[in-house]
């Protein structure tokens, strides 16, 4: 073989196993692990502010800052396909809960003002709702709006 034809023939070798090695690497593979995503969230009075309405199915770890001005917040999420204002409430007007038409997935306690905390909660497909369900001073959170959709595909 001329030498022009082995640099040719070693050349396209090269990039065909190349190519393979890429796009292996770029498709999912069977078994694989869930989706991870970052979500950066703002809670203040008297909003809770994700930096995105969705996302995948999987591990989501959401960056929840207490941006205030005056009060600590917590950050709950729950599981439903009622709408965000319509969760069942307790005679205080904070979310019971323990109502069957929630399901509880978890949540990051009290975040004192000026302070971020994170943490990863596995979410399936489904309909949620992001919330802070603290009363102080009689103030309660969630019915002053700390509350949002937020749908996992």
């Amino acid at each position: 073989m001329p030498i022009g034809t082995r640099t040719f023939v070693a050349t396209f070798t090269l990039g065909v196993l190349l190519l393979g090695a890429c796009s292996s690497k770029s498709e999912p593979q069977s078994g694989s692990s869930p989706e991870k995503t970052s979500i950066a969230v703002a809670v203040q009075e008297w909003a809770v502010l994700p930096a995105q309405a969705s996302a995948a199915a999987g591990t989501v770890t959401f960056t929840v800052k207490n941006t205030g001005p005056a009060y600590k917040h917590e950050f709950v999420v729950m599981k439903t396909t009622l709408a965000p204002d319509k969760l069942p409430t307790k005679a205080d007007g904070s979310i019971n809960e323990e109502d069957p038409a929630l399901t509880a997935v978890d949540e990051i306690g009290d975040i004192p003002l000026g302070s971020t905390q994170s943490k990863a909660f596995t979410l399936t497909a489904g309909s949620y709702v992001l919330f802070c369900n603290i009363v102080e001073n009689n103030l309660v959170h969630y019915k002053l709006g700390m509350r949002v959709g937020f749908t996992v595909a």
